[in-house]
């Protein structure tokens, strides 16, 4: 029991270390961005006080910056490009989890290739496709290539989800006359879990990308949080307290997100990852 115990205690100051870990340089952000330059440098893991502390790099962000049309895209691209993700996801591992067909297994496969296959290798291609659509520097070529790179995990991921959903209950769905989309939104239900944890890996890299912002969408009106917090880092001149805190003000929709939603997100990756 003593040895339970003890291994309970272990296992439990292992995760509390990791935890600090992980959360230790996100306070160190957050706490520098109330701090006037002399301040971050000269006492950076400090606390501010009456000679350290300043609202001045806020101030910036808002004054120098575009911080609220980043703000915007970044919530349109992020918004939109999960919402596609999920609805064609949803019904893609919908149709190859319950049409038996011969190509099916080699459909998947191709979908988990994807995951593989980092989809910057395909920059310029990309860049080429754009262009002939005459879509570069606009948002709508931003949520096309995210949901791109995001369909393959989120279809693996839900084709666990629909395999699990019992046989019996789409029978007499379909034994009442229901179609196939009132099929699938009966199902819907029972695969919330998996719906809750593609939205949230979805999220995550489309909010903190820079890559393709900086190529695809670069002008002022589109740039996305990620690319114009640069603005305050140049060759000659360093705005640490303004860049710190757009980092700081930047991550604030994941944090709530993953807060609200946390327990559908850990439910979500756990059992997609044991089935």
């Amino acid at each position: 029991m003593n040895r339970d115990r003890a291994g309970s205690l272990v296992t439990h100051a292992l995760l509390i270390f990791f935890a600090l870990l992980a959360v230790a340089p996100i306070l160190v952000i957050v706490v520098n961005s109330f701090k006037t330059t002399p301040g971050i440098f000269g006492q950076p893991f400090a606390l501010p006080n009456a000679e350290t502390f300043s609202l001045g790099g806020y101030e910036r962000v808002f004054t120098r910056g575009q911080f609220v049309t980043n703000y915007g895209n970044s919530l349109i691209v992020t918004v939109g490009a999960t919402v596609a993700t999920l609805v064609l996801a949803t019904l893609a591992a919908f149709a190859l989890t319950e049409y038996k067909v011969r190509f099916a297994p080699l459909v998947g496969g191709f979908f988990v290739l994807g995951i593989m296959l980092p989809i910057r290798l395909g920059t310029v291609p990309i860049i080429k496709t754009m262009i002939s659509w005459q879509l570069m520097d606009t948002l709508v070529a931003l949520v096309l290539v995210y949901t791109a790179m995001s369909l393959p995990l989120a279809i693996a991921l839900l084709m666990t989800y629909f395999k699990a959903v019992p046989a019996a209950v789409k029978e007499a769905a379909r034994i009442d006359g229901a179609g196939e989309l009132r099929t699938l939104s009966i199902t819907l239900p029972m695969v919330r879990p998996g719906l809750a944890a593609v939205a949230s890996v979805t999220m995550l890299p489309i909010w903190n990308d820079l890559w393709f912002p900086l190529i695809l969408a670069p002008s002022k009106e589109n740039q996305t949080v990620t690319l114009g917090v640069q603005q305050f880092v140049g060759q000659f001149l360093n705005d640490y307290p303004a860049l710190l805190g757009a980092l700081t003000l930047g991550a604030v929709p994941l944090i709530v997100l993953f807060v609200v939603f946390s327990r559908q997100f850990i439910q979500g990756l756990s059992a997609g990852i044991g089935k």
